[in-house]
């Protein structure tokens, strides 16, 4: 289906590139709730603040909730400030993604956050994933633990799409980029999405394969959202034009919005926090997808402690190395 964007977008497109090349604080317009988003599921389990520029999710034995957002866009950079529930969260999955599942329902494009809860005195973990043309043969996901407490306070959580690559942020640092190759085809994202979030039970997968359930004696598990940032190209998917945003960013002058700086802090990240990746799990696939470039140094240290994923061969609890935790960003920082 051939879609039209909006003329606008050409513009939001040249300030949100000249805002990530600048290397200064973004300062990208911050929205309310009822500009951006409208209720997708869970009845009074949404419940906006008074201000209009904060949201509580809730899970409970009834039902889950969600918000989407109330146009699809075509690249461009989305943000939320996320504060996690806590205690036992076994189970509980919170998720942060942009999808047209509903649209294209065989052949549907994703870019997911999801934050994976866990047993009392276990951390939240994160993970990160791509489908692109309906490709969840393949999954793409990362996982990581985090520098801090996600339930304790606010933290930004952002996702930059671009016709050549896709960025996950966490507090603006870059934790993870996925750059477009010839050989994922269309396994990359390219058709326009919409944002969501929800909060729902996944206690078939999301703690230790389903081991641990999500147990409803803790609930309401509320998740909260604010500072909502929608800075992108929004799509009409009724008229049918050729679209400026695909010239605006074809344009040699646009950068590839991750600095110097941010690599080292993401490499930093990726080196202490990252637990696991597809490319290097040898399990699940004999030879790495096609665009995975392999890092040999990331590839001994994720088999250092899980050899049965990583390494192919049988699981020595010897070997196994328990890493230390920092809970300060000055750890990823210069």
């Amino acid at each position: 289906m051939e879609v039209s964007y909006l003329p606008a977008g050409f513009l939001l497109i040249l300030s949100l590139f000249a805002v990530l090349v600048s290397g200064s604080r973004r300062t990208l317009p911050i929205i309310s709730f009822d500009e951006g988003y409208t209720q997708l599921f869970g009845d009074d389990n949404l419940v906006v603040h008074k201000d209009g520029k904060k949201v509580h999710l809730s899970l409970d034995e009834r039902t889950g909730s969600g918000f989407v957002s109330q146009e699809l866009y075509f690249h461009g950079y989305f943000s939320a400030s996320i504060k996690l529930p806590a205690d036992y969260t076994a189970g509980v999955v919170v998720a942060f993604y942009m999808s047209n599942g509903d649209i294209f329902q065989s052949n549907h494009d994703e870019i997911d956050f999801e934050f994976l809860g866990n047993i009392r005195g276990k951390d939240w973990r994160i993970q990160t994933n791509i489908y692109g043309n309906g490709s969840t043969s393949i999954g793409r996901e990362e996982r990581y633990s985090l520098w801090f407490d996600p339930s304790d306070d606010f933290h930004q959580y952002s996702i930059l799409w671009t016709d050549s690559q896709i960025t996950f942020y966490v507090d603006n640092v870059p934790i993870r980029e996925v750059k477009r190759t010839v050989s994922m085809g269309g396994d990359f994202p390219s058709k326009p999405m919409s944002l969501y979030a929800t909060i729902w039970d996944g206690s078939d997968w999301a703690t230790n394969g389903g081991k641990y359930r999500v147990n409803y004696k803790y609930a309401p598990y509320v998740t909260k959202f604010s500072d909502f940032v929608l800075h992108g190209c929004a799509v009409d998917p009724i008229e049918q034009h050729i679209s400026k945003c695909d010239i605006a960013e074809s344009s040699q002058a646009i950068p590839t919005g991750v600095t110097p700086l941010q690599r080292i802090k993401m490499d930093s990240f990726r080196t202490k926090y990252m637990t696991y990746s597809y490319c290097y799990d040898q399990a699940r696939y004999k030879v790495p997808p096609s665009e995975c470039v392999i890092n040999s140094q990331e590839a001994e240290r994720l088999k250092s402690f899980d050899p049965v994923t990583f390494g192919g061969g049988r699981r020595h609890h010897g070997k196994r190395h328990r890493r230390s935790r920092s809970r300060h960003p000055e750890d990823i920082s210069i």
